[in-house]
């Protein structure tokens, strides 16, 4: 199958991240956040090819990624500490991928598909759930101020006005 029929047979729309996306779930239980309150948890469907990347931004969730499909999809992240970290979800486990993995709140992270003219398919659930109110997206140079030890993969991910 290709990007353009799940796009469509999906009903995804244009991520600000980069990528495609569409919630998929959103529980009707809620709790009390430090920035107000929040679904207990929100899922969505991303896919993301290998001409775009998901540009880095930050969540004031925890967000568990599952492979769906695809190509392996590789999540790059700047921990608060400001160590750089990546990991590939996929399914090759004698290739060191992942079919799940959780993105801790407060990292930095973005993500790309490193085989030339293919897609990843995965699934996010955000805990507590996903609010634009809690997203940030960085710009290359805010970045390259902070974290210039990694000049080469902010170039790849950061948005850039």
């Amino acid at each position: 199958m290709k990007s353009d029929d799940l796009i469509n047979q999906l009903g995804l729309k244009a991520h600000p991240e980069g990528g495609f996306y569409k919630p998929t779930y959103e529980s009707d239980i809620s709790t009390e956040t430090p920035h107000g309150k929040r679904s207990l948890y929100t899922s969505i469907y991303f896919l993301l090819r290998s001409k775009d990347v998901s540009h880095f931004h930050r969540l004031q969730s925890d967000e568990l990624w599952y492979f769906h499909g695809g190509s392996p999809l590789t999540v790059h992240m700047i921990t608060p500490e400001g160590e750089y970290k990546e990991v590939k979800l996929g399914l090759n486990i004698s290739r060191g991928e992942v079919p799940q993995f959780v993105v801790s709140k407060h990292t930095i992270f973005g993500s790309s598909v490193d085989e030339e003219d293919t897609f990843s398919l995965a699934g996010c659930m955000v805990s507590p759930g996903f609010d634009f109110e809690d997203f940030e997206l960085f710009e290359k140079q805010e970045l390259m101020k902070q974290y210039p030890q990694h000049r080469k993969i902010i170039n790849k991910l950061a948005y850039e006005k």
